[in-house]
């Protein structure tokens, strides 16, 4: 009796996602049922490969691994399997970023404790046991096994026939798991090569402008800043308080990232490439920074990040001065706030050179809200409990916002040094990717679904010149207002709006893609999707709640309405 429950628990358990996946996915009903029927019956096979049940049982811990991260993903985003880019993640998080998030997903890594470790325990007790099957029950789980991938197959070939295209290697779980596995080890080992295939690289970069002038450009990147909680952009809250009002300053309302992930948004803000052209190319690029540098110009990156040995960590090491504030724990193990970066900020331009760029990466408003920000300067409370439930969405909206209050402080305090400097001086601000905080019926959390949705593509994006700037170069401050109003995909604007702003040349900038040119020529929205494959918003898989927020935006899904 135990031997059979065993067999049908251990069979059923690795079942689960296949049904749950066959609701959310939204597939047409032959390829639904084949989602099912079609790895039921293999597990089903496997399991009566030998009659050494507890043998059988603990070779699919690894079905049970993906099995449980998937019911996570599933609990945290409403569909999709494991994306490439959540394998990514795994590896280039910060573990006190996973230790935030994990602390929060209680409920369901419980279900998933309860789903998955007794068979495993009773697969270790049956090993132990030598429990067997009989040979009768292993033929008719043999047949059982058949007779559901038969019918899988048939099924999976009517699939071929509905509306919905059909990849059962995308398609069918767990086979799409595999295969996003094996793509994102191949892309880690790109990361690895990442200094030799970019070597040879170079822009050929040259300064339009007099080495005698002074010139100084802070780029900001935000983390998982989203436009709508800023009252700069709209929103009904003072959250942007120290922007507010700021001579020479434009904000673009109605800037989309082109991936909700940092992994890839970061290195296309920093990089001529876009969702079209991201591709393997990223691999043998390097960042904007090194062009500066061709053009004559001091650099330094300084981030409030932690070292992941990514694309990111590589692009900030081209500068002359690279600083990760973690490498420098605090005395009292806390964290690092990102106003500490003004410190940093007030040291490179101390240094006097003439012609300096700095490129600022923060924390900015990233889980866990309430980490973000020193207590006493929350403004919106209660703040806490900052658990991620939707029950507690009040708190997280008010921990949220007073992350947007810190930044737009941050950024105040920035411009207020650059103008105590004097010269030309520019600083752009733009944040990776959003944020998704409980916002509609989905419950959707936090970013970086395989997904996306409107709450995490729309972004803040700020320009701002100071007095001497904006007196040398009027033409640049009437195009960037004469854009304003005009939608931007900032994983693609803010390369070739830096570039066009400080007055560097190199074939790699394009004035049509600058903000700050009157040649702009705003382009559809695209997307970065899991596979890298670019692809018109509007394909990507949003759903209604998201493509009527962009419609309130006149954002264009399909290269109408720029």
């Amino acid at each position: 009796m135990m031997v059979r429950l065993l067999l049908i628990w251990v069979t059923v358990s690795c079942t689960v996602p296949n049904i749950w996946l066959s609701f959310t996915e939204r597939m047409p009903l032959f390829q639904s049922i084949t989602n099912v029927l079609l790895p039921a019956g293999v597990y089903a096979l496997l399991m009566s490969l030998t009659r050494r049940i507890g043998r059988s049982s603990l070779w699919m811990i690894i079905l049970f691994v993906f099995a449980a991260f998937q019911l996570v993903l599933l609990y945290m985003y409403g569909r999709s399997v494991i994306a490439v880019d959540m394998f990514l993640n795994v590896v280039t998080t910060n573990p006190t970023e996973v230790n935030e998030l994990l602390s929060n997903l209680f409920v369901v890594i419980l279900l998933a404790v309860i789903i998955y470790l007794p068979p495993i325990v009773c697969g270790i007790v049956a090993a132990i046991g030598r429990w067997r099957l009989s040979a009768g029950e292993q033929r008719a789980t043999r047949r059982t096994g058949l007779l559901l991938v038969a019918a899988g197959v048939i099924t999976m070939c009517c699939g071929f026939a509905e509306k919905r295209s059909y990849n059962p290697l995308h398609d069918i779980y767990p086979a799409n798991i595999a295969y996003n596995l094996v793509t994102a080890v191949v892309r880690t080992f790109k990361v690895v090569n990442y200094h030799d295939t970019s070597a040879g690289f170079t822009y050929d970069a040259t300064s339009t402008r007099a080495d005698s002038i002074p010139e100084l450009y802070v780029l900001v990147i935000g983390e998982t800043s989203r436009a709508d909680n800023w009252q700069l952009c709209g929103y009904d809250r003072p959250t942007t308080p120290a922007l507010a009002g700021r001579d020479g300053l434009v904000s673009f309302r109605r800037a989309i990232s082109q991936s909700n992930t940092t992994h890839k948004a970061v290195p296309m803000l920093l990089s001529p490439l876009d969702a079209e052209t991201f591709t393997d190319s990223i691999y043998h690029v390097k960042s904007m920074i090194t062009a500066f540098k061709e053009a004559g110009f001091a650099t330094s990156y300084i981030s409030n990040q932690s070292r992941n040995h990514s694309l990111i960590d590589f692009f900030g090491e081209e500068a002359d001065t690279c600083i990760f504030l973690a490498d420098n724990p605090r005395p009292d193990g806390e964290h690092h706030y990102d106003s500490e970066l003004v410190n940093y900020l007030r040291d490179a331009i101390s240094r006097g050179d003439g012609k300096q760029l700095v490129v600022l990466h923060t924390y900015g408003s990233h889980f866990n809200y309430i980490d973000r920000y020193p207590q006493e300067q929350a403004k919106f409370v209660p703040d806490r409990p900052a658990r991620a439930t939707v029950h507690f969405r009040d708190k997280q909206i008010n921990a949220y916002d007073n992350t947007i209050l810190y930044t737009s402080n941050f950024l105040g305090d920035i411009i207020d040094l650059l103008d105590e400097r004097g010269g030309n001086a520019v600083m752009v601000y733009t944040s990776d990717h959003g944020e998704d905080i409980f916002d509609d019926e989905r419950n959707l959390f936090l970013h970086a679904s395989p997904i996306p949705s409107y709450y995490q593509l729309h972004v803040p994006f700020v320009v701002w010149m100071n007095a001497g700037y904006r007196g040398a170069y009027p033409e640049i401050e009437q195009a960037l207002a004469a854009n304003s109003d005009k939608f931007v995909a900032s994983s693609m604007a803010f390369f070739h709006t830096v570039m066009d702003m400080a007055g560097i040349s190199t074939k790699y900038a394009d004035e049509k893609r600058s903000v700050a040119s009157a040649k702009y020529t705003p382009e559809r929205a695209m997307y970065l999707n899991d596979h890298n494959d670019g692809v018109p918003l509007s394909d990507c898989g949003i759903l209604h709640y998201d493509t009527e927020r962009l419609d309130s935006l006149s954002i264009p899904l399909c290269g109408d309405g720029l």
